[in-house]
């Protein structure tokens, strides 16, 4: 037998002559035959160290052994003759496209994008658990009243039925408690228990393009209905001024008073303290008016100078409760400027963005939330938030105010008494969702009269006057 370790050929099976020394041969699709009768049995069996580089046309060899002439320089130690050393750096290897540092370059590239793509998921996550425990805490804020819900329940054949689909009429009423933190500075009142000092019934239109706040006097003498107080007694139906339903039995108990008053379905209501009133005030950084003349009312906690200035928080709520110091010292003066107040507060809010800034909004959320108590129709954040959307699109032009047809009662000039058939109009135009003009016009306008354009004309402001106009 011929040895196989020959500079590249040898004698076939019978003996012939030497084949002449040829390239290693290509891959091919015959590449995976097997190996040709002729071929010398040796080249496939002697051990790797005796085998020539240029006779191993195994399927087996690597693509990448077709040039079999090794180069001295890269010759590595400890390796058999015939493999490269596994240096990308051969002189005859295809040129690289990438430049020097390009591999760094990704590698670094690769390893900010993780990190970024890692501190944007913490932010996420952080700014949803942020926004889920504000979310929960203002939810908290509101306290729902339950009690009014089983006194109603217990008279819904009495009420009124809706007329207006779509149509809202929230019943807001402030509370001169002096109870909770923040409200025992105002004294201790008169001995008479709890009572509304402002009772508002905000009509919604079902289109959202306006909403009117009808005030309603607290010396208005109204017929009571008999209501549950709190120790479980009831009282005894009565004519007796308005605000005293509020003190006899509460929430329920004024509800079902206006109800009967003006045959207007409540559908929501909500009590508002001295401390949310002043809180919302400063969380818009305070309303500006403008006064005529100082005022010095010890029993307000109010000293103002006269001029244009901005009221904060404890100065607008003795600005609205003020009434020996201010005007003629009657209640419907003063409701009067808690109308215009209220409207520099709308139009303030709207003006600056409020509603469309989360960073402003949250302030004025949480001082409206924690002063709060409603009943279980808007007693969530959702359900506020709605509220909200709904109207925050309303022009503040078509934000008005203004106050019960009345004049004072005959048997004691002291309260007050509606007067029809104006008061029957308003409420009517209420009642139906229809449309109704408001102007500063003391003699109420065309209210109660025939005309081509039969829209009553009632007096008051709109939100878009402001206490400057």
């Amino acid at each position: 037998m011929t040895d196989s370790a020959g500079t590249g050929g040898g004698p076939d099976a019978e003996g012939g002559a030497a084949e002449p020394k040829q390239e290693p041969p290509t891959p091919s699709a015959d590449a995976s035959a097997q190996p040709s009768a002729d071929a010398a049995p040796e080249t496939n069996t002697a051990p790797e160290s005796d085998a020539s580089p240029e006779t191993d046309a195994s399927p087996e060899a690597d693509a990448s052994s077709e040039v079999s002439v090794e180069h001295p320089t890269y010759r590595s130690a400890g390796r058999p003759a015939g493999r490269f050393a596994p240096t990308p750096a051969e002189p005859w290897a295809a040129p690289s496209s990438e430049q020097p540092g390009t591999a760094d370059c990704s590698g670094r590239r690769r390893y900010f994008l993780r990190w970024a793509a890692f501190g944007a998921s913490v932010i996420v996550l952080v700014a949803a658990g942020l926004g889920w425990w504000l979310y929960r805490k203002l939810d908290a804020n509101i306290t729902t009243d339950t009690s009014a819900a089983a006194e109603l329940e217990a008279y819904e054949k009495e009420r009124p039925t809706a007329v207006a689909t779509g149509a809202q009429n929230i019943l807001i009423m402030g509370s001169d408690t002096r109870e909770g933190e923040g409200n025992d500075q105002y004294g201790s009142g008169d001995g008479g228990g709890e009572r509304s000092d402002t009772t508002i019934l905000l009509h919604i239109a079902a289109d959202r393009q306006s909403a009117t706040a009808m005030s309603i006097p607290r010396d208005l003498m109204v017929e009571i209905p008999s209501c549950r107080k709190a120790d479980g007694s009831r009282t005894r139906k009565q004519f007796a001024q308005f605000n005293w339903a509020f003190g006899y039995g509460g929430t329920a108990c004024t509800i079902r008073t206006v109800e009967r008053l003006t045959k207007i379905r409540v559908d929501h209501h909500m009590v508002v303290d001295f401390r949310g009133f002043k809180d919302m005030v400063d969380a818009v950084d305070g309303v500006e008016v403008c006064l005529r003349e100082p005022i010095d009312d010890p029993d307000a906690h109010l000293r103002l100078p006269a001029g244009k200035q901005t009221l904060d928080g404890e100065e607008a709520l003795g600005f609205v409760r003020a009434r020996k110091s201010l005007g003629n010292g009657s209640d419907t003066e003063r409701m009067e400027r808690q109308q215009r107040f209220l409207g520099a507060l709308v139009k303030k809010v709207q003006s600056n963005g409020v509603l469309l800034n989360p960073a402003r909004l949250y302030p004025v959320l949480d001082a409206a939330t924690k002063s709060l108590t409603t009943d279980a129709g808007l007693d969530s954040l959702k359900d506020m938030y709605d509220l909200t959307r709904s109207v925050r699109g309303i022009p503040t032009e078509r934000v008005q105010f203004l106050t019960v047809p009345r004049q004072p009662y005959s048997a004691n000039p002291n309260r007050d008494e509606l007067v029809e058939p104006e008061a029957g109009k308003l409420f009517k135009r209420l009642r139906e969702d229809g449309p109704i003009v408001v102007t500063e016009d003391d003699d109420g306008g065309d209210a109660g009269t025939a005309s081509p354009a039969p829209v009553p004309t009632f007096p008051g402001t709109n939100a878009a006057e402001g206490m400057c106009e």
